[in-house]
Parts: structure tokens; sequence; C-alpha cells
């Protein structure tokens, strides 16, 4: 018998053996989403513990060492790329090397990742040598509402077949559908976004009838929302209570923990930035189902995880830990909610010192404290601005300035401010149980302006508690004059609605208003802090340029603050 033959006959052999194997009647499912860079667990300005993809190696490789790593089953829903200085440094700053990314889905063992809005974000030459890298490595990467706008053709793959103890799993991923609303158009260039209701089941029904998996998962990037197709951005409730022929369906987007079973088909969302992490468990023998969200410990550390990427950690230490400047006061994102503040000034100045704007918008990002007072190094920056949007000019009306105020206080403020200033609520925490109090909005869609002197009256019903007096420098405020108007890349795409619903513009007419470009505003607030010895309150704060807001009356407006302050425990 030569070689060839040989070989061939023990190829038969193996084959042989394989499919007669027992089938594994047990598989766990490992989920993460939302993970914006948190790869590694240290900080690296303060080498405090944070939660990170570390912990998450460490629960997995538990579950693979008790039950077996052919069933454990590694998911990404998707946010990967956005958020964290790791991520940045191999998006921007070294796009020679391989990125970190491949390297350490590689090493944590994903069997599929999902992109997700903010990795679409980074732009085509970040996200397809991404994808590529890890199609290199044998990681498929899938989003299969993102079609070529020239053919309809799917820009990403659909599904991937995975075996897991002798079992055909298919997984099936997607991305949001409203990505057009939040990124501009050069970011996604020769793409199109289909609703998750108009696709998902199809792309079900056909992996099913050409596959017959032993168990189907759809892993999707969108928000849980409310399951009554209000809300393209958070469609998954919706897919959950409309889909066949899914075993188990995983969201993201909305950084909110939650399980839900519904029909048979398990929901689950592990939240945010490796703080927790999904974990359902499938029992092929018995049928039973279950799910569960699996808190993880900051503290515990994958050594050789840091070793086998301490020559990347020690480039990014390096590149985050240089000095851009001083800051003379701290920076606290809260103290926006109750009127004119350090943050939202040092915003607005760099907003408007980058275009020669007339108005310019800005909203808080983050809770707490962004920054304190002393040193300001890069890391600082991704505290203070965490996301990586650009800089626009629009042109807009006195009314439209006007209507998208009123819109902006309207999610901001208590609908009567009798009780509270703010638009709180107390309700369970769905992480914890725990009752707790919160906002009923996002604070990152409550715009206040700079350029204009104005006032907001508590006691005034929504849509009437705008009075603007004058622009900065004291000229006539005119509902009939346009006037360029700075704002986030989100906003000026239709983030938040405060330019569709609130100004009342079109989402089709949003970029015929657009004047002007710019780069990215944390790049913008680095060049702000370098041009500085030290940032002052007075060098974020010019009158005459940024003009003055106030809520009246002042004192009710305070004490009202103050409470929902405590109340919210800032």
């Amino acid at each position: 018998m030569n070689r060839h033959t040989l070989l061939l006959f023990l190829s038969i052999i193996l084959i042989s053996i394989q499919g007669c194997a027992p089938k594994s009647d047990e598989l766990h499912i490992v989920t993460t989403g939302d993970v914006h860079g948190r790869f590694f667990s240290i900080d690296y300005s303060s080498d405090k513990p944070q939660s990170s993809l570390e912990a998450v190696k460490c629960y997995t490789d538990s579950l693979r060492s008790r039950y077996g790593a052919g069933n454990v089953l590694l998911l990404d829903a998707g946010d990967i790329l956005q958020g964290d200085n790791t991520a940045y440094y191999f998006n921007y700053v070294d796009t020679v090397s391989e990125h970190i990314y491949p390297r350490i889905a590689d090493y944590m063992g994903y069997d599929a990742v999902t992109l997700g809005n903010h990795d679409i974000e980074t732009g085509h030459a970040v996200y397809d040598r991404v994808t590529a890298q890890l199609e290199n490595r044998g990681i498929p990467t899938l989003s299969g509402n993102i079609v070529n706008a020239s053919d309809g053709q799917p820009y990403f793959p659909y599904y991937t077949m995975v075996n897991k103890g002798g079992r055909k799993i298919a997984v099936l991923g997607f991305n949001n559908a409203n990505i057009k609303a939040w990124l501009p158009e050069h970011l996604w260039s020769g793409l199109n976004f289909v609703d998750l209701m108009e696709c998902v089941q199809q792309r079900v029904d056909e992996v099913r009838a050409t596959k017959n998996p032993d168990l189907l998962i759809v892993v999707v990037h969108s928000g849980t929302g409310l399951g009554d197709g209000s809300m393209l951005e958070n469609q998954s409730l919706d897919l959950l209570h409309s889909l066949k022929g899914v075993d188990i369906l995983v969201g993201a987007h909305d950084h909110r923990p939650y399980t839900e079973t519904y029909n048979g088909c398990i929901y689950i969302d592990g939240g945010a930035r490796a703080q927790a992490a999904g974990h359902a468990t499938i029992n092929f023998k018995t049928g039973s189902r279950t799910v569960e969200i699996a808190r993880m410990d900051r503290n515990r550390r994958d050594v050789k995880m840091e070793e086998t990427f301490a020559s990347e950690i020690g480039k990014v230490r390096e590149f985050t830990n240089a000095k851009v400047g001083a800051l003379a006061m701290e920076l606290r994102s809260d103290a926006a909610l109750g009127g004119m503040c350090d943050y939202i000034n040092l915003l607005q100045t760099v907003q408007l010192d980058e275009t020669g704007a007339d108005i310019s918008f800005a909203a808080p990002i983050g809770s707490g404290r962004l920054a304190k007072a002393g040193k300001i190094v890069v890391n600082d920056l991704f505290k203070i601005y965490p996301y990586e949007n650009q800089l626009f000019v629009l042109s807009l009306s006195g009314k439209e300035i006007k209507d998208y105020l009123e819109y902006s206080y309207g999610e901001w403020l208590a609908p009567e401010c009798r009780n509270h200033l703010l638009g709180i609520q107390e309700k369970a925490d769905e992480r914890t149980g725990n009752t707790r109090w919160s906002l009923t909005g996002r604070s990152y869609n409550f715009d206040a302006a700079a350029g204009l002197i104005y006032t907001v009256d508590i006691n005034k019903p929504q849509g009437k508690r705008v009075s603007i007096k004058s622009l900065a420098n004291g000229e006539k405020f005119n509902p009939d004059s346009w006037y360029n108007v700075a704002m986030t890349s989100y906003r000026a795409t239709g983030g938040g609605d405060l330019l569709i619903k609130g100004a009342g513009i079109p989402a089709d007419e949003l970029s015929a208003r657009v004047v002007s470009r710019h780069i990215e505003i944390r790049e913008l607030i680095k060049r702000f802090f370098l041009n500085r010895r030290e940032v002052t309150p007075e060098s974020a704060y010019d009158a005459e340029r940024l003009g003055s807001w106030k809520f009246i009356p002042e004192t009710k407006a305070s004490e009202l603050f103050e409470k929902d302050r405590e109340l919210l425990d800032y």
C-alpha cells in the first residue's frame, strides 16, 4: 500500500469514527457585546482594575474546563473597535501591524463576531482591514443586513456554521438598521442598511432549509426596545416576538443586561464593557434551556493574556500617558444637567474655535467626574470625550434653532417641574434588581446652545420654555435669519431626533444643510490642551462668544436640581 492510498484509507476511517462519535447533550453559549475596546483589565493611567475581556476569558475557560472546549460557544454582538485607547491606537495610530482585535479574538477562541454601529463608525479603512484579518484567522465577521448599494448583495457574510459537540450550530449576524441616522456617509459609502424585520426571518428560513442545523442562533447589534415596532434602533424584542425557527437571539447596543424567553426562544443581552456576559445553556437530551447574566469580576485577570500582548500593552500605555496639558478645574458631566458648566463650556469653545460658527450645540457625555484638576494625558481625553464623533456645521434658521432647543429641553426636563427639575424615574435596575433613580432620557441628547443669550422657564409647559434674548455679541436673534451651527456628526445626521422631530427638518434634507465637515472632536480637544499650558475656566468660557443661558426661576430650579442630583447619586 503506497503512502497516498494509506492516507486516504486513514482519512476514511477517521471520518467514519467522527460520524459515529456520540453527540454532546449540552451546549453552553457565552455572549459579549458593546465591549468598546475594553480588552485588558488595567486602566493605563491609574493601574486600577477595570472590567475587561480578561475576566470573560477566565469565565469562558472555566466552562471549557468543566464541560469540554467542544461544548462551549463564544460569540460577540458588536461595538468592539471604539471607546478605549487600545482600540483607538490600532485603529488610527499603528495601521501597519495586524490589528490587535483579531489576535485577541483568536486568543479568546471566539467562534463568530457581529459588527455594531460603532465598528462602522471607525470607517472603511479600519473595519475592512479588521474583518479581513479576522477572516484570515478563521473567525467569521457577520452583518447580513449591510448590503452593497449597487446590487443589494451582502457586504459581509450573514451566517456561519459551527460544529460543537458533534452538532451543527448555525450562527447568523446582523448590524443596527439605523446607522444612516447617526453616521456621515463617507464612513459607510457604498453601503445600505436593511431593516431587520425585513430580512432576518428570510435568512433564518434559508439557513434552516439548506443547512438543517441542530441549533440556530441569531446575533443582532440592536437594542432590546419595547417590542412594539416603534424603534428602528432597538428591534430585538420585535424580532423575539416574531421570529420562527430561532433558538437563541442575542442582542446588544443599549448597554442594558436583559433576558427573556418567548415561545421557547431565549433572548439575551449581556450588557456592556465586559461587566457581564450572557450565558445560555441548551440540553439537547432533556430539552431544557436556561439563561443568565453572569457578572464578571473586574479583579480576575488572565496573566497569560497580558504576557501574550505585553508588547502591545506597552505601546498603548506609552501613547495614552503622553501629557497633553493641564486642567485648573475638574470637569463633571452631571453639572451640565443644572445649567452652564466648565465641561460644556470647553466643548462649545472647541467647536466654535474650529468652525467659526455662529452657534454651537453640545451635550454631556458620560456621567459624574470626567477629569480631575491637574495633569491631563491622552487617556483622560477618552473620558472627557469617549466617542469618535466628528464636528459638522449645518445651516439652520432661527426658528429651527428655537424649536431644536425646545425639543432638547423637553427631553431633558420633567414634564411639569414641580417636584423635579429633571426627567427622572425610580425603577428597578435590570442589572442588580435594586430600585434606583435614573434619567428618562439620554443625557447625550440634552443639547444646550452657545452663541446665544437665552433662558429656560421651568414654570412653562414643554415647547414654550425657551426665550432667546439675542446672539452672544448682543446682536438681534431673528427667527427668519440663517445661522451656521456647529454640532457633532451624530447630531448632524439625525441622531437623537433633535433636528428631525425638534427642528422639523426631514431626514433626507439634512445632508443638504451641511456647510462644512471637520475632524474628530476628541482630536480638537487635544489640540486645545496642547495650545495652552493650562486650561482654566476663563480659557474655556468667553461670554462674548459663548453667551449664556440659565433656568428660571433660578432659586426654584437650583433647589430642584440639587434634590434630583442627590437622587441620581452623582
